[in-house]
């Protein structure tokens, strides 16, 4: 027990000289992973009603909507003599004096700064002529307009270290210099690393015995950058692109710690990160009251979308469940 500070110091400046060694190398592009985009709605984009089924609109939360017409596509390109718009929606009638709301002379809606509470079903009602000697028509339009927001993505890093005995304090020590060292090859990226769980086991090898190791459980994630920040360019703003690359340094960290190892003729330090123990996956999370559903919602399949009356989703999981006593949109709880 006398030469424990020996190796846990080796341990620390092998750490040490893998992060000069990583810090100094020329930056590499990652490997093609997955990359996630927010939604398929833009402000811009144009929707018309039918008066077959009701049109699905998905409007990010705190955005607005994209223009929804109180038209069908077959109406869209001809003259309505005398048309008069009405719009409806969960609150009951629509009118510019709200701020929220923006409807323009020829009918079309815009919702502004869109809330969870504003989802739900819309009425447009369009009287109008053809020509100037018809009597009116009429025309109901239905749309349900659902809040979204991306996924809370984020990898979950798995890894173990030979370590010193379970209650030594070096093992501390490491715990923490090693959580830094990861935070420093994510910075820049506006990412960061979070230790969830750290345990030290003894394991009970064929040939060399018990063996003290260290099991670690991190979540790697990025914070997101604001549109107009001078470091985003394109897709190098995505905070998935960020994490996949977040991804490819940290790979690279604990490949190299491996070639280092290799390459010195030193003994063993007490404290060494395991060959072939890392392990990274993507996990897709939802704010609670929405979900994921590619099937119910085919426009918007990678969106966390609200749930609708009769589901639910309690906590921070990816689907919406099953309630019937769910009688509203967001439920958090059946």
């Amino acid at each position: 027990m006398g030469g424990e500070g020996r190796p846990g110091t080796r341990g620390h400046l092998r750490l040490g000289l893998l992060l000069v060694l990583l810090l100094a190398a020329p930056a590499v592009q990652p490997s093609q992973g997955f990359l996630r985009s927010a939604g398929p709605r833009r402000n811009s984009l144009k929707i018309v009603g039918s008066i077959i089924f009701p049109v699905k609109v998905y409007v990010k939360l705190d955005h607005n909507s994209p223009r929804i017409l109180c038209v069908t596509n077959h109406l869209r390109n001809s003259e309505l003599i005398d048309p008069i718009f009405r719009w409806n929606g969960p609150g009951g009638y629509l009118s510019s004096e709200n701020s929220s709301v923006q409807i323009s002379p020829t009918g079309t809606l815009i919702l502004r700064h869109f809330k969870s509470h504003l989802s739900g079903v819309y009425n447009c009602t369009l009287h109008y002529k053809l020509t100037a000697t018809q009597p009116d028509k009429k025309l109901l339009l239905k749309y349900v307009i659902y809040a979204y927001s991306d996924p809370q993505y984020y990898y979950e890093l798995t890894v173990r270290y030979h370590a010193a005995p379970c209650n030594s304090f070096h093992n501390i020590s490491f715990e923490k210099a090693l959580i830094q060292i990861l935070n420093k090859l994510v910075a820049e990226l506006s990412c960061e690393v979070i230790l969830i769980k750290s345990e030290c086991h003894h394991v009970k090898m064929q040939r060399g015995g018990l063996q003290n190791e260290m099991f670690f459980t991190f979540s790697v994630t990025c914070l997101d950058r604001e549109e107009d920040n001078r470091l985003c360019q394109q897709s190098a703003c995505d905070a998935s692109h960020r994490l996949n690359k977040a991804k490819y340094l940290i790979e690279r960290f604990f490949k190299q710690e491996v070639e280092v190892r290799k390459k010195t003729a030193e003994p063993l330090p007490e404290i060494y990160y395991i060959e072939g123990t890392l392990q990274m996956v993507w996990i897709d999370r939802c704010y609670p009251g929405y979900g994921m559903n590619a099937l119910r919602h085919p426009g918007c399949p990678e969106c966390c979308v609200i749930c609708s009356p009769g589901s639910y989703n309690p906590s921070n999981g990816i689907h919406c469940l099953h309630c019937d006593k769910s009688l509203k949109y967001g439920a958090t709880k059946c």
